[in-house]
């Protein structure tokens, strides 16, 4: 399976344009980068960024997306090319939204399949606690999840699905700070989610990764042909990529993971980051490409799929479960099942 390329941009004031059948990249007038378009599967650029309309034009012609960001990387906006979905799967999605017994059994799964990997964290955490007391709090949390996965069975329609995800995740964030080794907390803790902004060190970071994951999960589910606006767990609101964030919901603990990597082996410090009074935290340039260099490199390692029984590079993960969604949704498999850690 071959793991598609992004490229993304974080040098304030980068110039791109088209050089041939190249992707250009100048900065100060100077070219920095050069990359053949034929390597490319989506171009990401965070901030403050230009691009050439003939460049635009060349990516939408190759159907390389191209993806704007802010500076936090919230989206802004996506461009591409005419949309080749299959108009018979997205039918048959559109059917199965409307099917309130498909629709909350599938989100049911995706709950599920969050609340067993961010499960997953919470008990590595505990094996790996320095303080015995730390490790046993842990372990209580975990506890907790595994009550939650017990009760979503009896979970009668969305909003108490919603209601039991959300429970759960407020228990999860807890023990995320006690993962973070003690000698890094004062620079990264949390007081609970906060987005738009981000209030800490750690809701920046994590904010960064899951609009990676999400961009990931857009492109997964537009190659095989769903239109990721139409979701199940997450309500359908115009603009929003409901889709997406349902299938992103199973990967979110993968980049918990990956934040408390880079904050425990001190690749991201204080200086990272900028705290703006009233507008929240935000990564510095320098701490954006030190996260980027880790999400890449980290998408090439393999692991074993549970459920295909053979090993698949992390990045292609969406993919892989973007073509199970579709399985799913055409009525080839009883149901969705979502990717779980072990």
């Amino acid at each position: 399976m071959q793991l598609l390329n992004t490229l993304y941009v974080t040098t304030p004031e980068s110039y791109l344009r088209l050089d041939n059948d190249t992707l250009r990249v100048d900065v100060e007038r100077e070219t920095r980068l050069r990359v053949p378009l034929h390597h490319l599967h989506a171009v990401v650029c965070y901030g403050h960024i230009g691009i050439s309309t003939p460049l635009m034009h060349r990516l939408a012609d190759e159907g390389i997306a191209l993806v704007l960001l802010n500076e936090n990387g919230r989206f802004k906006a996506r461009i591409e090319g005419a949309v080749s979905g299959n108009v018979l799967l997205r039918q048959a999605q559109y059917r199965q939204a409307g099917d309130s017994t498909f629709a909350l059994e599938t989100a049911r799964s995706i709950v599920a399949g969050k609340v067993k990997n961010a499960r997953q964290v919470l008990l590595r955490g505990a094996r790996e606690a320095k303080s015995a007391d730390e490790s046993i709090r842990l372990g209580r949390l975990a506890d907790d999840l595994a009550a939650t996965l017990r009760g979503l069975p009896a979970a009668g329609d969305l909003d108490v699905l919603r209601g039991l995800e959300g429970e759960a995740a407020r228990q999860y964030f807890v023990g995320l700070n006690l993962i973070v080794r003690a000698e890094h907390r004062q620079v990264f803790q949390m007081d609970g989610r906060s987005r738009r902004p981000p209030r800490d060190r750690l809701n920046a970071l994590l904010s960064f990764l899951y609009a990676l994951w999400m961009n990931d999960c857009r492109s997964a589910l537009e190659t095989v042909g769903l239109d990721p606006q139409v979701g199940f767990l997450h309500a359908l609101r115009p603009g929003r990529a409901a889709l997406a964030l349902d299938l992103m919901e199973e990967f979110r603990p993968l980049a918990d993971r990956m934040a408390l990597t880079l904050i425990n082996r001190g690749q991201l410090q204080a200086s990272d980051f900028a705290v703006r009074e009233g507008a929240g935290v935000s990564l510095e340039p320098g701490g954006r490409k030190t996260l980027l260099v880790a999400y890449q490199e980290r998408k090439r390692e393999e692991l074993t799929h549970p459920l295909l029984a053979q090993t698949v590079p992390l990045g292609a993960l969406p993919l892989v479960q973007a073509r199970l969604m579709a399985r799913a949704i055409r009525g080839e498999d009883p149901g969705y099942v979502p990717f779980v850690l072990k």
